[in-house]
């Protein structure tokens, strides 16, 4: 075949030749007017880019610390290990304790060293429920199982960072380090394998983590789901353990404290987290290039702290930005010489709790149905250790139960276990082994484009909405978390099945059958199948669905996973969008300056629209007594006081506290005079109805503040603070004034209380709220903020490069008293502003405070 090509080709040539010498006279050799045929130009080979190194070549770890003002750590390293190595160390100088709790959690080792309860002796068995459930997960299982499956990339990650946070532990005496945790016998050091675990264990926060308490109850019909001793276990006290679907049980197979937890329906998302995040392209911001407002609302303690730092691997990567706990070495949300990107917490739902139709000729409860065939629910043993007197353990055995969907779930009035009917749960992040792959790809992308392709490379971004923009002015969003791929039918019975429909908005999440395979899901939603939108003018969200990213361009079509459509949007969403339609400069485009100045503008959209008639009814009412629960209130001292108030959540704000107490009230029955229409989604609602029941919830927010004993006509900074902690967990008596808004009110930059559990067992102080209608305590004598806008950033692409500001309104370290805990934090409390962020090297030379040449050899 090869010569069929070749010889006609030089046959054609030949003759070519010949016709050109007859052309010329014959044989007389003159061949002046033969043109010598140009060489064709080569076609460029486009070079293979170099990966970016792993692991270190030479055995030893290497990096360079440098920090800037406000204890910001520029590591700089020639491959990710050794990267990695230097932010572990750098991470565990601020937030040791922090990630050295989170470990014994996802190890399920709480029990081991707290003992069963998270209140001693009460029966909570939280600790008990936590370490059974995540065996349950099988998360420690799976870390073994797939630790070296994994890239390279991430493994290089993964081992450098232990060992940086394990070298800090080693190297600072116990003296120096955060004494919330300090010289504490699980402070231990840890291994790829336990980072691993951690991982898996926060992507699954979202999802089948809320839902350790219905594992923890999950058992057959006529079986115990209690805890036994081991049989090697000595136990001489008689105990006894009561719940709602055993009896007492005997001293010959109980365990020596009481068990008896209240296990309710679950929140999908407990911990409140929230945010708002901007992308904003070459037609809307004033020098044509891309800029990012990022605004997450998390806790500010507890284990969903962001932490700063800045990574630079020559020729590779080189990013800046803020990342939760244990990420070992990528960052979550910021930039580099090309893409500024932030995240929201998305809508969509994570997980799909499966019910299942049993067999009833099995009376153990043990199969159930699929397509007709038989399926075997089967059973899987379990082992903790409990810490039962100081220096004491027993061994408990437990028992848990799956199905080809997942783990079995019982919720007592809910979801229970019976001879005909049971329930499991499948999570679409049940593993997730794609987080660090992800980051690091978004980390290094060097336009838009690349930027997309980690979208389509990896699933790994586990419940967040995406916003970016590019230095060439693109903007980018993606929900790209993972969601169950539902197939049509799946689809088309929760979308119009009546049952399915009201039991999905009963539970507050989706309930399927399971006797059928059609229901049932393989892997999560694909790229192409996401809700997304890019373009060159903005996208935004503030925790309602995707549906308005782009308030020309709605987005529609998608899995019903994902969120609602055409739905009434949050007072904050509305807000945001008004933002952007409307308080850009003259020209229409926004400048950086300007974009912080609404990141921090403390508005109430709720006031905006509703003030004036506030005051008109209260006016009216004068000093005539309105009833509320029984007790005549007179509400002319707060309307004077409501009168005097500016309409923002500043400081100096007189009576704003007043406002937002009417706003929690009016938030149970809004009497709005202009419903909603989905042809005007950011105008409606819109409007007070001057009516009893506005006047008798204006009423209801006078008598909580006069409960709290709180001046109604006090500022804003005499009602609601920050204050820390002491490292036993009492409250240090220094109260920092705090501006910002609340979700209840329609504010931008928010704030709120995290009066209960923050992910963590470290010691914290928390003042409970008066009632379950208000975060203002009478004991705090206002709002002890905790949570809210956390790491800020406004990021700019400039000729000269990306410029930002920024801010970590909780500082860098969690540790009491240490140089960088309190700083950014009194920054925002003078006056509420974002700081410079260094990226150049020049700009991290003129501003160091301290360096360090981090080396394994030394170790």
């Amino acid at each position: 075949m090869p010569k069929k090509r070749i010889l006609p080709y030089r046959t054609l040539l030949a003759a070519s030749i010949a016709a050109t010498l007859i052309g010329c006279g014959g044989n007389d050799n003159n061949f002046d007017n033969v043109q010598t045929p140009t060489a064709p130009e080569p076609t460029p080979v486009e070079p293979t880019p170099t990966p970016i190194p792993a692991f270190d070549t030479d055995g030893v770890l290497t990096a360079e610390i440098t920090w800037t003002t406000y204890g910001v750590p520029h590591v700089k390293a020639d491959n990710l290990e050794s990267m990695a190595y230097g932010v572990g160390y750098a991470f565990a100088k601020d937030n040791l304790c922090i990630l050295a709790d989170q470990i014994i959690k996802y190890n399920s080792e709480r029990s081991k060293y707290f003992g069963p309860d998270n209140q001693a002796g009460s029966g909570d068995s939280e600790h008990l429920i936590n370490d059974f459930g995540f065996l349950t997960l099988g998360i420690r299982a799976l870390a073994e199982e797939n630790l070296a499956r994994m890239s390279a990339n991430s493994r290089a990650m993964f081992q450098g960072y232990t060992a940086g946070y394990n070298r800090y532990l080693a190297d600072t005496p116990v003296a120096d380090q955060d004494q919330s945790c300090a010289g504490q016998p699980w402070v231990t050091d840890i291994d790829s394998t336990d980072l691993l675990t951690y991982s898996l264990g926060v992507a699954l926060l979202p999802g089948a983590a809320n839902f350790l308490g219905p594992m923890f109850l999950a058992a057959p019909e006529g079986e115990s789901y209690l805890p036994t001793p081991a049989a090697n276990t000595n136990i001489a006290t008689q105990v006894t353990a009561t719940s709602s679907n055993t009896t007492l049980l005997t001293n010959e197979n109980a365990a020596p404290f009481k068990i008896n937890p209240t296990i309710t329906l679950p929140e999908k998302n407990p911990q409140d987290m929230g945010s708002n995040g901007w992308g904003l392209g070459s037609d809307k911001t004033t020098n044509g290039m891309g800029m990012v407002l990022g605004n997450p609302h998390f806790p500010h303690t507890g284990n969903l702290r962001f932490w700063q730092f800045h990574t630079q691997i020559p020729g590779y990567l080189n990013v800046t930005g803020g990342s939760l706990t244990g990420l070992p070495g990528a960052v979550n949300i910021g930039f580099n010489e090309n893409v500024a990107w932030t995240h929201t917490f998305s809508t969509a739902e994570h997980f799909v709790v499966y019910q299942l139709t049993l067999d009833e000729d099995d009376s153990a409860g043990l199969t159930h149905s699929v397509d007709g065939s038989k399926r075997t629910i089967y059973k899987k043993p379990m082992q903790i250790e409990v810490a039962v007197a100081p220096g004491q353990t027993i061994t408990l055995n437990k028992t848990a139960y799956y199905t080809n969907y997942g783990p079995m779930i019982e919720v007592p009035g809910n979801f229970e276990w019976t001879a005909t009917n049971a329930f499991a749960i499948k999570d679409a992040n049940l593993p997730n082994l794609d987080v660090v792959d992800h980051w690091l790809a978004m980390n290094m992308a060097g336009s838009m484009d690349e930027f997309k392709q980690a979208f389509k490379d990896y699933d790994g971004v586990i419940f967040n909405n995406t916003m970016s923009a590019s230095a060439d002015g693109q903007v980018f969003y993606i929900d790209d978390s993972t969601v169950p791929n539902l197939t049509e039918t799946a689809i088309s019975e929760l979308t119009t099945n009546p049952v399915l429909v009201q039991t999905k908005i009963a539970a507050g999440f989706t309930v399927l059958p399971g006797f059928a395979s059609a229901f049932d899901f393989d892997g999560p939603v694909p790229y192409e199948e996401a809700p997304k939108y890019e373009g060159t003018d903005s996208v935004q969200n503030s925790n309602n669905s995707f549906w308005l990213t782009n308030l020309s361009s709605p987005i529609t079509g998608v899995s019903p996973l994902y969120g609602n459509v055409e739905n009434q949007q949050s007072l904050r969403s509305r807000l945001a969008q008004q933002f952007i339609e409307s308080e850009a400069g003259s020209d229409n485009t926004f400048t950086p300056d300007e974009v912080e100045t609404l990141l921090l503008n403390n508005r109430s959209m709720l006031a905006d629209m509703v003030l004036p008639s506030l005051l008109q009814a209260c006016t009216a009412q004068g000093s005539a007594p309105v009833s509320v629960n029984g007790e005549d209130v007179d509400i002319s001292a707060g309307c004077a006081a409501l009168a005097s108030w500016d309409g923002t959540m500043n400081k100096d704000s007189v009576g704003a506290h007043v406002f937002r107490e009417f706003a929690f009230q009016f938030d149970r029955d809004p009497q709005w005079e202009t419903p909603f229409s989905v042809d005007n989604p950011v105008t409606t609602p819109s409007g007070l109805l001057q009516n009893e029941t506005t006047i008798n919830q204006f009423a209801a927010a006078v008598q909580v503040v006069n409960q709290a004993g709180v001046a109604l006509d006090a500022t804003l900074g005499e009602v609601q603070f920050v204050e820390r902690s002491l490292p036993n967990g009492t409250a240090s008596g220094v109260k920092l004034p705090w501006a910002g808004a609340h979700n209840i009110e329609g504010g931008f930059n928010v704030f709120s209380i995290v009066p209960n559990n923050n992910g963590t067992l470290l010691p914290r102080h928390t003042y409970a709220p008066l009632n379950s209608n208000t975060i203002m305590s009478a004991e705090a004598q206002g709002y002890h903020i905790n949570y809210g806008s956390s790491w800020m950033m406004v990021i700019n692409f400039t000729e000269e490069g990306p410029k930002g500001r920024g801010l970590l309104s909780y500082s860098q370290s969690r540790a009491y008293g240490s140089e960088n805990s309190l700083d950014q934090t009194e920054l925002y409390s003078s006056q509420p502003r974002l700081r410079e962020l260094y990226f150049t090297d020049e700009e991290i030379s003129a501003n160091t405070i301290s360096t360090l040449t981090l080396s394994s050899e030394e170790n």
